[in-house]
This record gives C-alpha cells, sequence and structure tokens, in this order.
C-alpha cells in the first residue's frame, strides 16, 4: 500500500483582521508568486509535509505487520489515526521547538490518537528515520507534478522547433548580433536543456530511510533487513543499501537535479526577455487579462511569465549550495546539519515546480514574430556580405531534426 494523500487537509485560517493571527497565517506565497497557487505549492505546504510525517509512521507500523513485528489491527489503527486534519499544525510547529524536530511532539499525539495500538507507534525508529522519509515522500509527490509540467513546456518546445526550423534570424554572442541562425534552433537548444533536466530528475532514486538511533537497525532484531525491505514497499520509495543519516547524497542529487531543471527554464525565460524588448521585439509572452500590466506605464506588456520563472531559477542554486553545505555532517546523527536542510529543499521543490508550471504556460502560447527576426536580420546579411562571410544559418534545420529525433524518443519512451 502507497499513501499518497493530497497534502491539503488541516490547512487553518486565522481569525480575525489584519495583525489578527498573523504568526499562524499560511505561508501563501505573496513574495513568491512564481509558486503562488501552484500544484507544487499544495504539494510542498506545512498540511503536506505533515501529511508525509504521519504517512511515513503509518507505513512504518504496516511494514512490522507485514513481517509479524507488530499485530495487524494495531498497525490498521494507526494508519486510521494518521490523518493530518486531526492534528494541530501550528502547535506541533512550535512544540517541535523543545526536541528539534517535529515527529518528537507528533509521536506523542499520534500514540494519544490511535488509543490501544499507540504503544506500537514509531517502534525501534529515530526522529530523522521519519523526517527523512517525509521529505522522500513530499520529494516524490513533487516530482510527479514537476515532471507533467516539464512534459507540457517540452511537447511546446518541439512544436517550436519543429514549425520554425528554417525561421531565419540573427544569432546573438555577447548580446550582439553575430551570424545567422533559425529560431528553430533555439528553440531545439531550449528543448534539449528541459530534457536533459528532466532525465536526470526522472532518475534520481529516492530511498526510505530507516537505521534506528544510530544507523545499525539494533532494535528491529533479527528481521530488520526485511523490515527495511518492506517499508521501502509501503512507502513506494527506493530501498537503500544501507542507512544515509549522515551521508546525505540522496538529498544533495535531488538538490543537483532541481538547480539543474530550474536552469534550464531560466535559460529559456531569460532568452525570452531579451527578444520581447521593445527594440527586438521578436517574441510576446502569450497575452491574458492583467498579465505584464505596470502599476506607472499602463501602455508597456512586460514578459511577467518570463520574469517568474527567471526569479525561480536565481534562487534555487543558492538553497542547492545550503544542502551541499550540509554533506558535511558529524559522526551518526547531524547537530544542525539535517536540521538546515528542510527549508531550501522545499523551498526548491515549489520553486523549480512553480517555474515548470509557469514556463509550460509561457512556451504553450509564445507569440513568434518571424517578420520582426527577418526585419533584424537583413542589416546583418548586408554587413556579412559586404565582409565575404556566410549568410545562411549552415547546419541549422539539420540540427534542430536531431534534436527532435532525441524528444521523439523521449515521447516513445514517456507513453
Amino acid at each position: 500500500m502507497t499513501f499518497d494523500h493530497s497534502g491539503t487537509s488541516g490547512r487553518r485560517r486565522p481569525a480575525g483582521g489584519a495583525g489578527s493571527g498573523a504568526a499562524a497565517a499560511p505561508d501563501a506565497g505573496l513574495l513568491s508568486p512564481v509558486r503562488a497557487g501552484t500544484e507544487t505549492e499544495a504539494a510542498t505546504g506545512d498540511p503536506a509535509w505533515l501529511q508525509a510525517l504521519l504517512d511515513a509512521e503509518a507505513a512504518l507500523a504496516r511494514a512490522q505487520a507485514d513481517i509479524g513485528a507488530v499485530p495487524r489491527e494495531a498497525a490498521d489503527a494507526i494508519v486510521a489515526a494518521a490523518r493530518a486534519d486531526r492534528f494541530d499544525l501550528p502547535g506541533l510547529a512550535r512544540r517541535a521547538r523543545g526536541a528539534g524536530n517535529p515527529v518528537v511532539p507528533l509521536i506523542a499525539d499520534l500514540r494519544a490518537a490511535a488509543g490501544p495500538a499507540g504503544r506500537h507507534v514509531h517502534q525501534g525508529a529515530t526522529s530523522q528515520d521519519i523526517v527523512d522519509t517525509a521529505a522522500m515522500l513530499v520529494a516524490s509527490r513533487a516530482r510527479r507534478v514537476i515532471l507533467a509540467h516539464l512534459d507540457r513546456a517540452l511537447d511546446a518546445l518541439a512544436r517550436h522547433a519543429e514549425r520554425h526550423r528554417g525561421t531565419p534570424m540573427a544569432a546573438r554572442t555577447l548580446a550582439r548580433q553575430a551570424v545567422p541562425t533559425t529560431f528553430g534552433l533555439k528553440a531545439a537548444g531550449w528543448l534539449l536543456g528541459c530534457l536533459d533536466a528532466r532525465e536526470r530528475l526522472a532518475a534520481l532514486r529516492l530511498p526510505v530511510q530507516l537505521g534506528g538511533a544510530a544507523g545499525t537497525l539494533a532494535a528491529f532484531g533479527e528481521h530488520a533487513l526485511d523490515l527495511v525491505a518492506a517499508y521501502a514497499a509501503r512507502t513506494g520509495l527506493d530501498e537503500p543499501a544501507l542507512p544515509w543519516h549522515t551521508r546525505r547524497t540522496p538529498v544533495a542529487e535531488l538538490a543537483g537535479a532541481l538547480a539543474l531543471t530550474a536552469g534550464a527554464l531560466g535559460k529559456i525565460a531569460t532568452d525570452v526577455v531579451l527578444l520581447a524588448q521593445s527594440e527586438v521585439d521578436e517574441v510576446a509572452e502569450p497575452a491574458a487579462p492583467g498579465r505584464g500590466g505596470s502599476s506607472a506605464m499602463p501602455h508597456k506588456r512586460n514578459p511577467a511569465l518570463a520574469t517568474l520563472v527567471r526569479s525561480a531559477a536565481l534562487q534555487v542554486p543558492a538553497y542547492a549550495q545550503i544542502v551541499f553545505a550540509a554533506q558535511a555532517a558529524p559522526h551518526e546523527r547531524p547537530a544542525g546539519e539535517w536540521h538546515a536542510e528542510w527549508q531550501p529543499v522545499r523551498e526548491m521543490l515549489r520553486l523549480t515546480g512553480g517555474a515548470a508550471e509557469t514556463a509550460a504556460e509561457l512556451l504553450d502560447g509564445l507569440e513568434v514574430a518571424p517578420d520582426r527576426m527577418r526585419a533584424n536580420l537583413d542589416g546583418l546579411l548586408k554587413v556579412l556580405a559586404e565582409h565575404g562571410q556566410p549568410t545562411d544559418a549552415g547546419a541549422a534545420p539539420a540540427l534542430v531534426d536531431r534534436a527532435l529525433a532525441r524528444y521523439r524518443e523521449h515521447r516513445r519512451n514517456r507513453t
């Protein structure tokens, strides 16, 4: 049985007007509009993390029942009690300060909610087992959302590459016109950048965590290794060879894949911003009521979607740096390094997911202006001809075909 809750239960709104209950108000993304209201935001918010922690505990009870270490009826009672909407999320957050992590107060509440079966909650596990497993559950659920939006973006990019395979435009190096290329080749470059990132993200192993107090599995007895396998099966996560309490490769690889994905999307967004400049005017974002408006200049149509994607691409690598630094964890339990990962991992997931969803919307409706591209190119062609330089786009169309062949292979495997 794999647990897959929506993660939206348990959300509470503070009562009263401005200033009332402000400390308990949810982070709605007011200062991070790239992820506000997106699917990934719902999959990574506090309610989703709470449900993942509960799912980790419930799956452990189920796995222990599978190997005969816990009565089946007790495991069923724990699963029934492990619903996020039954728990005081703000209260848990405040009580987490006592032990330095949310699992300690959560166990107490889950044991009470499970009644007589509560004595079997968290049997033999350590807090990090549950937090790390929950992090991998959240990452797995968010990854599904991110990959779906990346696929939308890839499909749109392939259409642009194919449609504009031979559409001439000026290539620009160091921000200056250089030689002719085609818009199809530019789109093909975007396509392969996103495809590389998607493949890296999809191939990540997201392992369950189970090691007990110091990674020896001592509390689980002679069937400890069987329990790890059962736990992985119950969560739908990968089975690790060893506990990874202070071997943070899974989290670091996740951070790297998210940074790569955000960077590929940021490359597209940067090019769109530059191509949409008034003086260039070769592409435009899809029009929509209220999009691209300026509070001071109503005549403007700003590249709002590309700006949001760029904002995410600029932030994700900084969060990844924290995760990479946290690999230098001491002995068998980190003292701050592990704790420092939690918020950066959440931010990377929801920023990358928001960027993917926003980029898909941008690319689905991207307006391309071949006539403007040709007009901007004409002056360059005259200069090249005067210097005896080639005035065609070389092998650009054939290169587009190669990129599209790889995309089509991916598409066949995807379906």
